[in-house]
């Protein structure tokens, strides 16, 4: 597993533990959520390119949880599973605010990261939720 997506699994940790606990912005980055022995498993450039992830969408959550909003149809924001909303609001901040890496490459790794942590539907709905963004972007 590549060093990036290890980073991406390590910031959309933090921002389901922010999700439930309401943990700062401090505390996710130094990690203190997640046991020394597990971050031990994480390179220096994992931990690096999370703490870039989890501060932008921590920065700019509310413009990010705008544009998941517009993409909902007959759904609530406050039903939205809370890994699904931890995915998409890393993609979502990477769609909007890294133009260093290609849509495809931000809406693949949250796929990916959904069918490892999500439920069996959570890929499909992320999936289409970013791909919704990325074609409101394109316009």
């Amino acid at each position: 597993m590549g060093v990036r997506r290890k980073g991406r699994i390590l910031a959309f940790q933090a921002l389901y533990a922010h999700e439930l606990s309401g943990a700062t912005l401090a505390e996710l980055q130094e990690f203190s959520w997640l046991d020394p022995e597990n971050l031990a498993r994480f390179r220096d450039e994992s931990r690096d390119f999370a703490r870039l992830l989890i501060a932008g969408t921590i920065e700019n959550l509310g413009e990010v949880d705008r544009h998941i909003v517009r993409q909902l149809e007959h759904w609530d924001f406050s039903r939205l599973n809370k890994v699904d909303l931890a995915i998409l609001r890393i993609s979502v901040y990477c769609l909007l605010f890294q133009a260093d890496i290609p849509p495809s490459v931000t809406i693949d790794e949250a796929i990916d990261i959904a069918k490892e942590f999500g439920t069996d539907d959570s890929y499909r709905f992320i999936n289409g939720v970013l791909d919704g963004i990325r074609k409101q972007r394109q316009t």
